[in-house]
């Protein structure tokens, strides 16, 4: 298990602040950070991102590349043809908060994105016109946008706006992965609802035990990899190496964006 867990930190980026540093990088040394994306077409996953979920088109640095703010978090898109979609990789998807759940539905299939919650909701949850619904009345839905990407909404009247919520992880050893998490970037353990999670400022990590085949990693899918913001980048690569981790990328300035990224 050991092997897996390094693999898979080999993708994962961690930037400190920028000029696209979110609202939650100032709650803790660690925040989560960004989604980044392989895309086979740029303007499909902008519509998808923008026009069906809301968020907003914007560029940081002097690099020109066009990026997607959610008011806690990024969307990075690297113009490349993925190998797969999320799902069947160890991250199987990506949540986000909605206030109204019929709206964003709606908008959604307006703009032509389908929707899965039928085939993509755990079978214990009734399905009905694409709302799957618990016990206690909690509302949730699942959409696949471009390259099979795969994103969750849940509806909860309390937020304004679109809110992201939190990865979720096809685990093949739960305890493992949440106790580096908890170990190795301070996440705080707990629980959400049946499943095992750690939060940090930002997100929910929540570790769902993987079912059936084997999960393969995420590099060259469709979401590549997941970004987190770190306080200070250089001193954390730092304890992490000496805790025996090893970096595919090691610490390194990025002029063009203003960042550093590991």
């Amino acid at each position: 298990m050991r092997s897996f867990l390094l693999a898979f930190l080999l993708v994962v980026v961690a930037a400190p602040p920028a000029h696209g540093q979110l609202v939650a990088a100032k709650d803790g040394p660690v925040a989560y950070g960004h989604h980044h994306v392989n895309v086979s077409d740029l303007a499909a996953h902008r519509k998808f991102w923008v026009d069906g979920l809301g968020g907003d088109p914007i560029f940081i640095g002097t690099s020109k590349a066009e990026r997607v703010k959610f008011r806690n978090v990024l969307v990075f898109f690297t113009e490349q043809k993925p190998t797969g979609g999320t799902k069947g990789t160890v991250v199987d998807h990506v949540g986000f908060e909605v206030p109204n759940l019929r709206a964003a539905i709606d908008k959604l299939k307006a703009a032509g994105f389908p929707m899965a919650t039928a085939r993509e909701a755990p079978s214990t949850l009734p399905v009905k016109d694409d709302i799957a619904t618990s016990a206690a009345g909690g509302k949730l839905a699942f959409v696949l946008g471009p390259d099979e990407t795969k994103v969750e909404l849940i509806e909860n009247p309390a937020v304004a706006g679109i809110v992201m919520h939190h990865i979720h992880w096809a685990a093949p050893d739960v305890p493992a992965m949440k106790a580096w998490y908890v170990q190795m970037f301070g996440a705080k353990p707990g629980m959400r609802g049946a499943f095992e999670a750690g939060d940090l400022p930002g997100v929910n990590l929540t570790f769902g035990a993987a079912a059936g085949a084997a999960v393969v990693p995420t590099k060259g899918r469709a979401l590549d990899h997941i970004g987190f913001e770190v306080r200070n980048l250089e001193q954390m690569v730092k304890d992490l190496e000496a805790k025996g981790v090893k970096f595919d990328r090691p610490y390194t300035k990025v002029p063009a964006l203003g960042i550093a990224i590991a």
